[in-house]
């Protein structure tokens, strides 16, 4: 979680007597002003207002009380909320290339998705979320386990295989043409490239996120040797409006680039 938002926070799982286990509840956010924190029903949380005793039977609507009468707001967990409180190992993707990137391959229920450069696995989970089975590669084991310990806590562990590895030395043990969607957010994604024939379904699509211009143009090269089609990049910018008594523009804050996102299609 972002410090913003855990700050003063310890849990308690509490006990399974009901009969339920932590796979079986969906993880919801208790807001409280700029407080948020996203627990499981049937947890126990200490925070600086007080001690949070989360009913397993709780639903977004409701209010639960710390025992010192404090008040937090009960909300359904939306996919951008990953973003503010997934644990951290790096800079995660921000939704709205997260956006791009489930809006230009299409993901949808059903959808295999094998996915390279898990980090925070924010990507993978939203993917997950939108009702795809991701299979995603991690170099770093530390890497690696903090994302599972993410997906549980996004509540979607049972659709993402987080596996600790180089997508590149596990190619051959994929099964060919068994993907609809690859996803690269890799420093080597030319090299993972070269192999989104044998591996995508055909019509399936190939999404590349870099942040730099001279990788972008490999993996571009890469794929219009290895035959894909429709390969084309965008840069990923967005500014923000800025609205007071003065008059309506663009924020003076800096422009909001975060990379180059590269989409090509298996025909």
């Amino acid at each position: 979680m972002s410090d913003e938002t855990d700050a003063g926070a310890t849990r308690d799982d509490g006990d399974d007597s009901d009969g339920d286990t932590p796979s079986d509840r969906v993880p919801v956010l208790l807001v409280h002003g700029d407080r948020e924190f996203l627990v499981e029903p049937g947890e126990e949380m200490g925070t600086d207002l007080g001690v949070l005793e989360v009913p397993t039977d709780v639903e977004a609507g409701e209010t639960v009380e710390t025992h010192l009468g404090d008040a937090f707001e009960v909300r359904r967990l939306r996919g951008p909320d990953l973003f503010h409180h997934f644990e951290r190992t790096g800079a995660p993707m921000v939704p709205r290339d997260i956006g791009l990137v489930i809006g230009e391959t299409g993901i949808a229920q059903g959808d295999r998705v094998l996915d390279a450069g898990t980090g925070t696995g924010v990507l993978a989970a939203s993917m997950a979320r939108a009702g795809a089975d991701v299979v995603t590669y991690e170099r770093d084991a530390d890497f690696a386990d903090v994302a599972r310990e993410n997906m549980a806590l996004g509540g979607i562990e049972d659709a993402v295989d987080v596996r600790t590895g180089d997508l590149l030395e596990h190619v051959g043990d994929l099964e060919p043409s068994s993907f609809d969607v690859l996803t690269l957010d890799t420093g080597d994604a030319a090299d993972a490239v070269t192999h989104a024939p044998e591996l995508l379904v055909e019509g399936g699509f190939v999404a590349v996120y870099s942040p730099f211009i001279e990788s972008t143009r490999e993996v571009v090269e890469t794929a219009r040797e290895v035959g894909l089609a429709n390969v084309r990049t965008r840069e990923t910018i967005q500014r923000e409006m800025q609205f007071d008594d003065r008059g309506s523009r663009p924020s003076t804050a800096p422009v909001g680039h975060t990379g180059y996102l590269t989409v090509a299609r298996n025909v």
